[in-house]
């Protein structure tokens, strides 16, 4: 079945007289040359797209760095055993990486529901699916940072 090729965003007609148009103006005559359009600049897109989420996760992880190396060094100072007291700050490191993590697949899996409820429901709430990822997005990476910090302090003791 041959394909007539016409202007981007008009219609292509097969040898049959039917018409085949797709959504972004193009038509389905087989794959586009895009050699012609200059090179994507996909690395903009790119860092457009991570930077925000580094910057939420990594923001999160320094804090819990600072936090897990405190906790670490004040358990030691407390109890005066060190392994002790790194088993326990690491664990609720872990335990706030986990809830983080949990809380994140949560949002995903049923964010869209929720906020159906509470549109259908009128609760006047303003949670979103969104803040809710974003918020389980730093607590995991607050978490995280804790692990890291104390495995940090842990090491230079």
């Amino acid at each position: 079945m041959a394909r007539r090729e016409t202007a981007p965003g008009t219609d292509s007609e097969s040898s049959d007289g039917r018409r085949h148009r797709l959504a972004d103006g193009g038509t389905d005559g087989g794959p586009t040359n895009r050699a012609d359009a200059g090179p994507v600049d996909r690395t903009g897109d790119l860092r457009r797209w991570v930077r925000p989420r580094v910057r939420i996760v990594g923001t999160a992880a320094v804090a819990g760095v600072v936090v897990g190396l405190a906790a670490m060094s004040a358990l030691t100072a407390s109890t005066g055993d060190a392994r002790a007291s790194e088993a326990t700050a690491f664990a609720l490191g872990a335990l706030g990486l986990g809830f983080g993590v949990l809380g994140w697949s949560g949002s995903v899996l049923a964010g869209r529901s929720i906020e159906t409820a509470q549109r259908y429901l009128d609760t006047g709430s303003d949670w979103t699916e969104t803040d809710s990822r974003r918020a389980m997005a730093r607590i995991a990476g607050f978490g995280a940072g804790v692990m890291t910090g104390v495995s940090v302090a842990a090491a230079a003791i």
